[in-house]
């Protein structure tokens, strides 16, 4: 839908050579983000943002919390970043999900790494409070 559209224009506004190096641009900094988190060591990756500029990681340790409470949790300090079970035949694994869009820095990715921190040190010490059987993140 509307997010081709956003693309289309975007490919030719920019060109072949610059929708490349902004692709290419985004893909690094998935790189880079998914691989800080990984190092946290909170998270395990699911995929890496390698060959779209996009990333799933979920919980190493779930007790306390849930990606539903990190979600959340997020959300109240700006950042969207859905929570949703995998597939069936995964569907007990449940992940979070960062898009990194053209225009998200590696400034901006430091930030969301410092809220992610935050966030997990909030929770370990307080508790989740997010229902296991919740649907997940809605469209």
């Amino acid at each position: 839908g509307a997010q081709v559209v956003g693309q289309y224009y975007n490919f030719l506004r920019l060109g072949t050579e610059g929708y490349t190096a902004v692709q290419a641009e985004s893909r690094k900094t998935a790189m880079w983000l998914s691989g800080a988190i990984e190092e946290h060591g909170s998270f395990a990756l699911v995929s890496r943002g390698g060959d779209i500029p996009a990333f799933a990681f979920r919980l190493v340790d779930a007790t306390g919390f849930s990606v539903y409470d990190v979600s959340e949790e997020l959300r109240t300090r700006g950042w969207i970043v859905p929570a949703y079970a995998m597939p069936p035949a995964m569907e007990d694994v449940s992940v979070l999900r960062v898009v990194v869009r053209n225009g998200f820095s590696r400034d901006l990715a430091v930030l969301f790494l410092a809220d992610l921190k935050a966030t997990v040190d909030r929770l370990s010490r307080r508790g989740g409070g997010s229902d296991q059987e919740r649907t997940g993140f809605h469209h």
